[in-house]
């Protein structure tokens, strides 16, 4: 009996062991909110305001992940946005791969076009790959890119940058140019805070950025968001 009771006990601990590993992040990666407690988050993938209208496969919290660099860099940038009350938005980060799976299954379900008007009425579906709007390797599971904006400190409301978040059409190209003064120069400030301390843009998404240097370029992770 004893016996028997030593070894149920032994692979218990080897179940709550696994069980463990397979929740803890990978080495380099952190909490975003440990380096900076006041970054206002809000996973778009972790509800259903998204463009597909459902929560996300891999999405568990609203929990901010990134590389352990990208949190230290994106802390300089919300250091300096404090300075003229503002600070920023994050709507994504890390991104595990069961989401980019998610993306795929959906973009081939054509018939499914719940969230179309709000978020891709100027593009087929059936496009959306081929006009880089979906793709099946996402840099966002490589832990060092973010999807952003930037809010009024007091109010925390956003910047008007002239198109909504995740919305696929040109009036998102960051040099879109029939937008208002005051959104061409809140897109403006939004490009140099984050180049001036290590990112880099995607041209056909004013809010997305990639630190520069990233430490995983060619790794994509699958740990969840939790």
């Amino acid at each position: 009996m004893k016996i028997k009771t030593a070894i149920f006990v032994s692979l218990f601990l080897i179940f709550v062991s696994f069980k463990q590993d397979k929740k803890s992040m990978p080495e380099g990666f952190v909490y975003a909110k440990t380096f900076i407690p006041d970054l206002e988050v809000e996973l778009r993938y972790y509800s259903t305001n998204n463009f597909v209208g459902d929560t996300i496969a891999g999405y568990h919290a609203n929990t901010l992940i990134v590389t352990r660099p990208t949190a230290q860099a994106l802390k300089l940038v919300q250091e300096e946005l404090l300075l003229h009350n503002l600070c920023l938005k994050i709507y994504d980060a890390y991104r595990p791969q069961e989401a980019v799976n998610h993306f795929i299954k959906w973009a081939r379900k054509l018939d499914d076009t719940l969230m179309k008007q709000e978020f891709y009425p100027n593009v087929e579906k059936r496009h959306l790959f081929k006009e880089g709007y979906i793709a099946s390797k996402s840099g966002h599971s490589r832990g060092s890119t973010l999807d952003l904006t930037i809010i009024d400190a007091d109010t925390h409301e956003a910047l008007d940058m002239g198109s909504p978040y995740d919305f696929f059409g040109e009036p998102s190209w960051v040099n879109y140019q029939n937008l208002s003064k005051e959104q061409k120069t809140n897109r403006q400030l939004l490009q140099d805070v984050m180049v001036k301390h290590g990112f880099r843009n995607y041209p056909k998404e004013w809010w997305h950025f990639t630190l520069r240097n990233e430490p995983f370029p060619k790794t994509y992770f699958n740990f969840p968001v939790e």
